[in-house]
This record gives structure tokens, sequence and C-alpha cells, in this order.
């Protein structure tokens, strides 16, 4: 059996540890592992390499990806996607991994249809919002990283008489922010999920600041389009002079924490365990409630996730 790995789409720590897991399980099982550099475009452009024992060495604590990635204009062509197609057959490859996120998915998904490749997708991005999956790839050591730089900020913020917004990558999805924002002791959080009340808001902080508060911590997921309104709205009502630092693409780096690098190797093992099987695979994993499962890419289409009511709960006092 001949199987490809490729990761596509925003890049992930994690990723590094799950290629380590999926090439020294395909050579314990005696499955031939193939690697796809630089995404949906290296499987038009035949950047697919026969895996060495070697390509292992060195991953485990890296992020990003040793693969690269891509998106990929092109493959939305039929004609692109039959190059992509002959490249696998002549190496005899019959099935994927995918890491990446939904648009990765219905891409491979429409090679599915095409041509009848299998395959079964990871879901890998920090903004942990995928349908029918509680958690995705490189989602906990994004946290780890906002944790850091919060924790860092507040001991320059503690120093002056401010507010600082720090506002957290995550697209239309407030997870990362709203997350962040209860586990650093944020005083704000605003995400597009929750309805926020400034003049609530104005009240509670002015009446800490009478009571001896010198600063104030927000948290904003880029999604909610809030921060330099917010940091005017500090320093103009609140009374606050305030700074707005973005994370950005630092929040996608750093080397994968431990728990990644676990549901990585458990993610592929997964994966693989599956594709050993005769049956047609065009499905993600998804983990939800402690246990891995499958789903259809139908499914996750068909549905918009949203974060856990129990979170958005405890949130609900950070905007008010």
């Amino acid at each position: 059996m001949k199987i490809g790995i490729l990761t596509s789409g925003g890049d992930c720590a994690g990723m590094n540890p799950a290629i380590k897991m999926f090439i020294e399980t395909c050579f314990n099982r005696k499955i031939t592992p193939y690697l796809i550099y630089d995404g949906l475009e290296g499987l038009i452009d035949n950047k697919i390499k026969k895996a060495k024992r070697l390509d292992a060495s060195g991953l485990i604590y890296r992020g990003g990806t040793i693969l690269r990635s891509s998106r990929s204009a092109r493959f939305y062509d039929h004609a692109y996607r039959q190059i992509a197609f002959e490249n696998l057959q002549k190496k005899g490859i019959k099935k994927l991994i995918v890491l990446g996120g939904d648009g990765s998915f219905r891409a491979l998904n429409q090679f599915y249809t095409d041509f009848g490749i299998d395959f079964i997708g990871i879901p890998s991005t920090i903004d942990n919002d995928i349908y029918g999956t509680e958690y995705c790839l490189g989602v906990d050591t994004a946290l780890n990283v906002i944790r850091q730089a919060i924790d860092d900020i507040r001991d320059t913020v503690a120093s002056f008489r401010r507010a600082f917004i720090i506002e957290t990558m995550g697209r239309e999805c407030g997870y990362l922010a709203l997350v962040s924002a209860l586990t650093c002791g944020a005083e704000v959080c605003i995400i597009p999920e929750l309805e926020f009340d400034l003049p609530s808001i104005e009240k509670r902080l002015k009446k800490e600041l009478k009571e001896g508060r010198t600063y104030a911590i927000a948290i904003t997921a880029e999604g909610s389009t809030i921060s330099e309104k917010l940091n005017a709205w500090f320093e103009t009502t609140i009374g606050l002079e305030s700074r707005i630092t973005k994370l950005g693409h630092i929040q996608r780096g750093g080397n994968p924490t431990v728990f990644d690098r676990l549901m990585a190797a458990e993610f592929v093992l997964f994966a693989l365990n599956r594709l050993g099987e005769n049956s047609q695979n065009h499905h993600i994993i998804v983990y939800t409630k402690g246990a891995f499962a499958f789903m259809t890419i139908d499914e996750t289409n068909n549905h918009r996730y949203t974060i856990s009511p129990s979170l958005l709960k405890m949130g609900e006092e950070l905007c008010r």
C-alpha cells in the first residue's frame, strides 16, 4: 500500500509531529509513505517524494510544516485536478492524508468524487472552527503562545496606568480570544459570538478604577473588527492611556505543546487504521467528548461550528 500526506491551508504547530508519526508508522506497518510538498499545488506540480526514515528525524519539536503549504486556485479547475491524479497514478498512490481546514477538505472531497482517491482529513487550524470536532491540531500551542504574550504584556501594563487591547487570530471564530481571556484574567473580551455592552463595561471598569484598579486588559477576536474603536474608547471614555497589540502570525508558530504532539500522533494513527481498511474513505476525523470518530465532508460543510454554550456563558461577564 502507498499513502501520501500533505499539509494544506494555514500552517500550525502539530503538523510536523503528525508527519513524523506518519512516516514512522508507515514503515513499521510496511506501508510505503510519500511526502507531498506545497500542498495542493504540489499535487499538480508533482512535488511528491517517497519518504525515508531519516525524514522523520528532528520533527517532533518543530512548529510549522516541513512539507510547506499553499492555497491553490488551480485545484478548482478540473484540468489541473486531472494532472494531480495522473501524478499520483504514476506512483501508485491511491490514498491520502491531508492536514488542513474545511477548504482543504472540500478540495480533496471533489478530488475523491472525480477520481476515487481515498483520503482522511485531520483538522489542523488554530481557528478551531471546524464543525463536529471540539479540537483541531495546533490550538493548544496557539493558546499557550497567546497566554505567554498576555502574561508578558501584563508585566508592562501593570507598571503604568494603561489599558492594553490584545487581538487574536481566529477569522470569524472567537474561540482563541474567549479561552485566552478566561484563562489569563482579562477584564474585557469581545468576540463575534457574543453581544457586548460598552456602557455596562464602562460602569464596571470605572467602579473598579475608583476602588484601586490601575490597568485593564481587553482581548478581542480579529473577526470582531473592534480593536481600534476600543482603543479610542479606553482613552476618551474610561480615561486610560491605551495600546493595541495584534499578535498576528506569532500564534501559528512555536514548538508544539505536549498535548498537540500527542494529539498529532493519535490523529495519524486513527487515519492510518481507517485507510488500512478496504472501505471507501472521504472523511475527516473529529474529536468530541474525549473520543475520536469520523464525519463526512457533507456533514461538516452543512453545519456551522459554534463555541460550546458553557464557554460562551462564562464569557458573558467579560463583555458587559
